[in-house]
């Protein structure tokens, strides 16, 4: 649920703190006072647009940040992140250039991870939201939430694009066989001319260091041969010498232990020289003069040199290049491939007609269960002996499934269901909507709902049933409610009044918790207007206390 939230200088609030409990909690106020404000302030801490005039006026800058308690569909999500999971503090900073920074538990995260916090968090339902369901699409996208047909649908969609590619491919290897057939033949052509060499992996490198040593090998042993001779030859070499010196200073060291140093040096020049000397002979052992490897290794290099000079690359490139025209000529085959084309096509048509079907199924049960639901609703919504049925109308295989969902209703008894769009009226549109949220969110997982003036084209005894269905929904979710409405108003157990005011000639908005007198007094204000009377407060009095 929410805790709290925590406003600064967006819009008309300066600063604001609010805490929040667990059940049905309403704002009030007059008309403009801001009372939208707060729920386009959530909505920028969850990931919402943002725009610069949202900044208050004179600020720099606006600061929003939002406190959940943690549910539990988040915590592997966190841990994943390697986040704090005990509460959730998700925070938005905008400044005037522009530039939009988020925060998740103080962690710089992006726009789309906050957005998907936000949908396992919230629920809004905005004041106008009872219009998105005059299109058939968000008709089958509620049928769908209330299903809880998430998964199926996300395997529909991959199925039903996997389906259709192969569709696409077979047609375009129908429409250009000729032109297939030549790109074939040079695919073929390229890989035969580079196969002829026969390339292993990093040749190039390996036979040109081959080819250098052999092409030097004259130079090399005769340098190899000399300086072993200086160091370890049989006259006078580097290597006696440092036997010698060093023999007569471990003699002189025996009586000047000062000359240490000196004969340590001396040891390992010595050693030094010594190891060098049999490097050296191991080295002479392996040099040799092989005309024949060397020629063969040109004609190897010329070989791979021509070829690479076809294709106008670097002969070190080859190897690389034949298995790139290696990968692609097993997929153009693949693709080209008419008859491994036609297969595809059946097992992934098959694949989706098996998933769509399972699709049609729970869409056929939900759509009984909750146009009973919602019926029931409706006779409590001044709309008597009136009906809601969910048609399933059977449509081309698509990336939704095999059916078109349309909501009917009959307002009245004895009237034929029609759609929607054509028979209800903006308050019966209203009404049906608000059945619809609550319904739709009894089997919900997501713990906080907000509804925003969604009681508009309502009132009376009708006002009274939606408060108390809020209520009743506020005993399974955290229910935040814009209302403008005494009657649902008396239904909340927390109630904030949003107020505006005048400080020097600018506008500002303040939200306060109501105390029960406070309380009574807002509530009259909603009954009766700017002047409240004592007539008014007893009323209001009385509806609070219906409801405590």
């Amino acid at each position: 649920m929410l805790h709290s939230l925590h406003i600064r200088d967006f819009v008309i609030v300066d600063q604001v703190d609010l805490y929040f409990e667990q059940g049905f909690t309403v704002f009030s106020g007059e008309t403009g006072a801001g009372k939208s404000i707060l729920i386009d302030a959530l909505a920028l801490a969850l990931g919402g647009r943002a725009e610069t005039h949202s900044i208050r006026e004179g600020a720099d800058k606006t600061d929003i940040s939002a406190i959940f308690n943690c549910p539990e569909t988040l915590r592997d999500w966190l841990q994943e992140q390697e986040m704090d999971d005990n509460e959730l503090v998700l925070r938005r900073v905008l400044d005037r250039s522009g530039k939009s920074r988020a925060f998740i538990n103080g962690v710089p995260a992006n726009l789309a991870q906050l957005r998907t916090l936000g949908q396992h968090l919230v629920d809004i339902h905005g004041q106008h939201a009872h219009q998105s369901l005059l299109k058939n699409s968000a008709q089958r996208e509620m049928l769908d939430a209330h299903a809880n047909n998430t998964n199926l649908l996300q395997t529909l969609s991959q199925q039903w694009k996997q389906w259709q590619n192969d569709i696409r491919q077979y047609r375009q290897s129908q429409e250009n066989a000729a032109q297939q057939n030549l790109e074939r033949e040079r695919l073929e052509w390229q890989l035969q001319e580079i196969a002829k060499l026969q390339l292993g992996k990093n040749e190039w490198e390996t036979v040109s260091t081959e080819h250098n040593r052999l092409a030097h090998a004259s130079s090399l042993l005769e340098g190899a041969s000399q300086t072993l001779s200086a160091l370890d030859g049989e006259e006078q070499s580097l290597l006696s010498e440092l036997n010698g010196a060093t023999q007569r200073i471990a003699q002189l060291l025996k009586n000047d232990p000062a000359l240490q140093g000196i004969y340590d040096a001396l040891e390992s020049a010595r050693i030094a020289c010594a190891e060098a000397a049999s490097d050296l002979n191991s080295y002479l052992d392996k040099v040799d003069l092989d005309p024949l490897r060397l020629a063969e290794l040109e004609t190897r290099m010329r070989n791979i040199f021509d070829t690479a000079h076809k294709f106008r690359i670097e002969p070190e490139q080859l190897y690389d290049l034949q298995q790139e025209l290696d990968a692609n000529l097993a997929h153009f085959n693949k693709i080209s491939n008419l008859e491994a084309l036609e297969k595809s096509i059946a097992q992934n048509k098959s694949a989706y007609m098996e998933t769509a079907q399972m699709l049609s199924k729970a869409r056929k049960k939900t759509a009984a269960t909750l146009g009973k639901e919602v019926t029931q609703a409706m006779q409590t919504l001044a709309m008597e002996g009136g009906t809601f049925e969910i048609q399933l109308q059977q449509s081309d295989p698509g990336p939704h499934g095999l059916e078109q969902v349309e909501f009917n209703v009959a307002g009245h008894a004895g009237t034929t269901p029609r759609p929607l769009a054509k028979v209800a009226s903006g308050g019966e549109l209203a009404r049906i909507s608000l059945a619809l949220s609550v319904m739709a969110n009894k089997a919900g997982r997501v713990p906080t709902l907000i509804f925003d003036e969604v009681d508009t084209g309502i009132g009376g005894a009708v006002a009274e049933v939606v408060g108390k269905l809020l209520r009743e929904l506020g005993g399974r979710h955290q229910v935040l409610c814009v209302t403008h409405l005494p009657q649902v108003a008396a239904c909340a157990q927390q109630h904030f009044q949003v107020q505006k005011s005048q400080k020097n000639k600018t506008t500002h908005s303040e939200i306060v918790l109501l105390d029960e007198q406070e309380r009574i007094n807002e509530v009259a204000r909603m009954l009766g207007g700017v002047k409240i009377t004592e007539t008014t407060r007893d009323h209001a009095r009385e509806m609070l206390n219906i409801q405590a």
